[in-house]
């Protein structure tokens, strides 16, 4: 009698454990399989001319914040200027845009001081990052948020 408990317990754990990995191996293969998807669907968009950008800026004295986003032809850069600086807005901007003019003659170059598109800029650069915009889709949010400048000012 003790015998066929001890058997009876023996098979349940043996049918566990084979249950518990068969169970878990499923799932690892469907996970790598949408890891490749992702990767092989979207080309990271090269921002390179927006980190120079956001590194010259950054450098100056007035600027607490800077936010860039590049295509093949625009720069858009966004900027927050310390309290104090806010006094001389217009100015700033005027010579950021002329300094990164310099820098970048082969861009049309958008700067801007104010809060809603620097978290414009910020959004954009987040889908950049995460890889999920492609070039069509940047020309879009980059000439939406070109719109939203212009109105500001």
């Amino acid at each position: 009698m003790i015998s066929q408990i001890k058997n009876v317990k023996v098979a349940l754990l043996i049918l566990m454990v084979i249950g518990l990995c068969t169970g878990c191996s499923g799932n690892q293969n469907q996970d790598a399989d949408e890891d490749l998807n992702v990767s092989q669907v979207s080309k990271p968009i090269s921002q390179t001319v927006a980190n120079q950008a956001t590194e010259n800026v950054s450098m100056e004295e007035e600027i607490s914040d800077v936010m860039a986003v590049n295509s093949d032809k625009e720069l858009l850069v966004a900027i927050k200027v310390k309290q104090f600086d806010r006094f001389h807005l217009k100015k700033i901007e005027k010579n950021i845009k002329s300094d990164l003019e310099k820098q970048y003659p082969d861009y049309s170059i958008l700067v801007s001081a104010d809060q809603k598109m620097y978290f414009e800029l910020v959004k954009l650069d987040e889908k950049l990052q995460k890889n999920t915009s492609s070039m069509k889709n940047l020309e879009k949010d980059i000439k939406k948020i070109k719109s939203l400048m212009k109105e500001q000012s």
